[in-house]
């Protein structure tokens, strides 16, 4: 839908004008404002809005970040380092221990931000004005930018680095026990060669106003709240303030997570049809959360709604694409080919993210497989070729059309922005941001090379002195195609709050590369995926920084540090969990360590790794029609090009087919119970508030969405370690845990015999489905064929 801007909006955009003479005053030349000319159709802007030289086009990013700035605040003191360095040591840590786990918690950055508030005021009180080696204690009142900057630090590392994944596995599957510098050489060089990337691709995504990165909008109103931040963007609105709305709304939202997380669980899968019906396959398939289609809509559970992201940061034309997405290949296309038995579907259930053999129970990746954890091809042809549900299928479907749709977009839709922004200074910006930023000193491009260098030489050496299957040119491969992608990634990122993943391509490609290298695989997909992830992490962050006026060079050495930092605490924790947890990663160890990600990791680098891609979706096999999906993504971008030619006042202007075939790739394991509120709850704040109440979108929308976000976070971790975690989980257990409210919603068929679901057919015991050698058809029948 075309954003809609009220008088309320030109009223609160007209204000703003007073702002010439700070600019002036602060060294930013208005005269040197380029005009604002339509690089790209961008759908983010109005084209009949006023355009201010003093602030940004978008009333989006005027109502959370301030447009001035004050270059003598305290920003890189004792301080800021201090608590930023604590976190980026507690919070990797902590996380990596519970990422073992099951079930597990996740600290979030959003705690950190919270805590580091107070930790800092208390800092700015409690301690005396004086200089430690020159450099002074207590620099004074806590500011908004060293905030800014231990969240960053905090941020960098919280969540496990994909690469420790690939030790566990070697560990617990290949039995591969390397020693620590090994460990240390990947796990740095997957996470710092993105770091370098992304530096070097700023100019493309943190620079131009119409990188406006959503998610960032609701860190800057949060922080702007907690340091009573006032500027012109907020508007004149009266009410409470943004303080004490934030307060009201994170109480709520702490409070009432109880329930749907803890008392009442129903209210998160509220799948009410499934109760009135709880025994018909067909209705819990259709209207269930667990492992069905989701067409019971409602949810009570804001961690749900925002398992995809905040619905409240997204754009309402990407969140309508999303939603378009979702209900044309999910609640359509899906059910037409299941109850079809198309690929032998029916005899699983229809949405799990499990993979299957033919008599319908999981596969066994142990029977296929030689003592040297080699594919055994009599073995593999005895058992069972691999099955997928229907709508992991799907997903693997519309993730080879999301990797050229992105191309073609890119190439159709931004290649001017590209070759502009290749040629503009940061002061030559049409926006006061960059100008406002352009009189810091930049990092040079070449301390980025020096980074992507040293760790370069750091993957090279840990995949040729240790035996990881993996040679040189594979490496190469996987960083050029990070490399490729990040730009047209993150440009759709950064517009449409959705990231194009390339978890499935690199699998895709080095399972036909080189077949029958499980190791290989996973350090291939971590080459190429978290490369290009990490990447626009490091580019979202720039972009805080950005919109919040962090000295560039001390945003840089934030985030080296805080990311050797956490690396470094998260090997150091999974060895010391190694090696003093007895039975690691068993599924029967005692104290929930059973490491589920692990093995995750692990089945699917026997999938893609051992049994390869050529086994599933080459010609004559299985899943062959799949691969169709590439020319369908490459051909929908140049359609709705040419569409966008001939009408390019319509609302297909908003069509995006990146955006259509990726935002929906969380599902498995998410489901509708994760899209159609998310969808809803962006409808009604981002479209009918936004239209009709602009002043109060403006004003709380963002801090809305932040009071949810983080009373969720702290209630999580409230639960977890006073109910879940003490006693193994049996706080509880006879009495709470066991009443209709906490068991009605897994008494049915969506959720099946524990959590597995229900497929429509049952296979007879002693009998397959699919083709097999004994069976009279000489080809693969797409019927009811039981053999």
């Amino acid at each position: 839908m075309p954003p809609a801007y009220s008088s309320e909006d030109r009223q609160s955009a007209g204000s703003l004008h007073d702002k010439h003479a700070e600019d002036a005053e602060k060294n930013v030349r208005n005269h040197v404002v380029v005009p604002l000319e339509p690089e790209f159709d961008d759908p983010n802007i109005d084209p009949d809005a006023i355009i201010l030289d003093d602030d940004s086009p978008y009333p989006e990013v005027r109502s959370a970040v301030a447009n001035t700035d004050d270059p003598e605040m305290p920003v890189n003191t004792l301080r800021a380092w201090t608590i930023g360095i604590v976190w980026a040591i507690l919070l990797p840590g902590m996380n990596q221990f519970f990422f073992f786990r099951y079930p597990s918690v996740t600290v979030t950055g959003i705690v950190a931000q919270l805590l580091s508030y107070p930790l800092g005021r208390l800092w700015a009180y409690a301690l005396p004005n004086v200089k430690l080696f020159g450099v002074s204690v207590n620099p004074g009142p806590f500011t908004v930018k060293e905030h800014v900057l231990v969240t960053i630090m905090a941020n960098v590392g919280y969540q496990s680095a994909y690469a420790t994944d690939i030790i566990a596995v070697q560990r617990v599957y290949y039995n591969q026990i390397y020693n620590f510098s090994y460990q240390w050489m990947v796990v740095m060089s997957t996470q710092m060669i993105g770091f370098s990337i992304g530096g070097i691709a700023r100019r493309f995504l943190v620079a131009p106003p119409s990188m406006i990165w959503p998610a960032n909008l609701v860190t800057c109103a949060l922080f702007n709240t907690l340091h009573s931040q006032h500027y012109a963007g907020i508007g004149n609105r009266g009410g409470i303030s943004r303080e004490w709305f934030f307060l009201y709304v994170f109480l709520g939202s702490f409070f009432w997570y109880f329930f749907p997380g803890y008392i009442f669980q129903a209210l998160s899968y509220f799948t009410w049809v499934c109760w009135i019906a709880p025994n018909n396959v067909v209705v819990n398939q259709l209207f269930g959360y667990y492992n069905g289609l989701g067409m019971s809509l409602i949810t009570f559970d804001w961690s749900q709604i925002t398992y995809i992201g905040s619905p409240l940061a997204t754009p309402w034309w990407a969140e309508a694409n999303v939603a378009v997405g979702f209900v044309f290949f999910f609640w359509i296309l899906t059910p037409i080919l299941y109850y079809t038995n198309t690929w032998y579907a029916k005899f699983m259930p229809i949405s799990t993210r499990t993979s299957y053999d033919n008599t319908g129970n999981e596969y066994d990746v142990t029977r296929i497989l030689t003592p040297e954890s080699t594919l055994d091809i009599a073995k593999y042809e005895q058992y069972s070729p691999l099955f997928l549900s229907m709508t992991f299928a799907m997903t693997y479907g519309l993730s080879f059309a999301s990797i050229t749709a992105t191309i073609m977009h890119t190439i159709l839709f931004f290649r001017k922005q590209i070759w502009i922004q290749s040629r503009r200074s940061l002061s030559e910006q049409p926006d006061v941001h960059a100008r406002l930023m352009s009189k810091y000193l930049q990092v040079p491009e070449w301390w980025y090379s020096i980074i992507f260098v040293i760790m370069f030489v750091f993957g090279v050496i840990s995949i040729e002195v240790w035996n990881t299957q993996t040679p040189v040119w594979a490496l190469v491969l996987a960083l050029v195609i990070a490399f490729v992608y990040t730009i047209p990634v993150g440009m759709i990122q950064a517009i449409t709050n959705q990231q194009v993943g390339l978890n499935v391509i690199t699998e895709l490609i080095i399972g036909y590369a080189l077949p029958g290298r499980p190791i290989a695989m996973m350090m291939f997909k971590t080459y190429g995926y978290i490369t290009m992830a990490q990447a626009l992490q490091f580019t979202s962050d720039f972009k805080l920084g950005h919109y919040m006026k962090i000295p560039p060079r001390v945003m840089f050495w934030a985030q080296v540090l805080a990311a050797a930092i956490g690396g470094t605490v998260q090997l150091g924790v999974q060895a010391w969990m190694f090696t003093n947890i007895k039975d690691m990663c068993d599924p029967a160890q005692p104290d929930g360590f059973i490491c589920p990600s692990t093995e995750v990791f692990g089945t699917a680098s026997i999938i893609w790794g051992v049994i390869g891609p050529q086994r599933q979706f080459s010609h004559g096999q299985i899943y062959y029609g799949l691969l169709f999906f590439f020319l369908v993504g490459a051909f929908c971008p140049l359609l709705a090009y040419l569409v966008a030619l001939r009408w390019p006042n319509s609302f297909l202007r908003y069509v995006n087919f990146p955006v259509i075939f990726n935002g929906t790739s969380y599902i498995p394991p998410a489901s509708a119970l994760n899209y159609v509120p998310w969808a809803i709850v962006g409808f009604i704040f981002n479209y009918v508030i936004r239209r009709r109440h602009f002043s109060w979108w403006t004003k709380y929308n963002y801090i809305l969405s932040a009071g949810l976000d983080s009373g969720v976070a702290v209630s999580i971790i409230v639960v977890y370690f006073a109910l879940q975690y003490p006693k193994n989980g049996a706080i509880g257990k006879n009495n709470i845990l066991t009443w209709w409210g906490n068991t009605v919603s897994t008494n049915t068929a969506d959720y099946g015999p524990q959590g597995a679901g229900t497929p429509l057919s049952a296979v007879p015991p002693g009998q397959t489905f699919g083709y097999v050698r004994s069976c009279q058809s000489p080809r693969i029948s797409f019927a009811d064929q039981i053999c």
